[in-house]
């Protein structure tokens, strides 16, 4: 997720897992897909080399995230956005991740359940 993408895109997809090794092994074998690590957690990728997503262990600040398949979505102002998700009668699931200068994130739970990740980018 370092390219920036435009507002609306979908950034990329995370599943966050207490046993990201177990599940890291499920993929590569039912679907093929390989593997790369990134610091202690995995890029999954195509045969052909194209990144399809993360798998993530469940620690440290990923230990709030719920084990979905998490689509994160650019948005332009992730505070305006959250207020905008509360007055829909969505919430917040998780506290904003990442910080001044760099890209942040929330997790949230639109009005019909569905879960998804609001991110803001940051600086080119």
């Amino acid at each position: 997720m370092s390219e920036h993408k435009p507002v609306g895109t979908i950034m990329g997809l995370d599943l966050t897992v207490p046993d990201a090794e177990k599940v890291r092994d499920f993929y590569t074998s039912v679907v093929g897909w390989e593997v790369e690590m990134l610091g202690d957690d995995y890029v999954m990728k195509s045969p052909s080399g194209e990144w399809v997503g993360g798998v993530c262990h469940r620690r440290g600040e990923n230990a709030d995230l719920p084990p979905v398949w998490l689509a994160y979505i650019a948005v332009a102002d992730l505070d305006s956005s959250l207020a905008a998700c509360t007055a829909g009668g969505g919430r917040a699931l998780t506290p904003i991740k990442g910080g001044e200068g760099e890209a942040r994130y929330c997790v949230i739970e639109d009005p019909a359940g569905a879960i998804i990740a609001l991110l803001q980018q940051g600086p080119a």
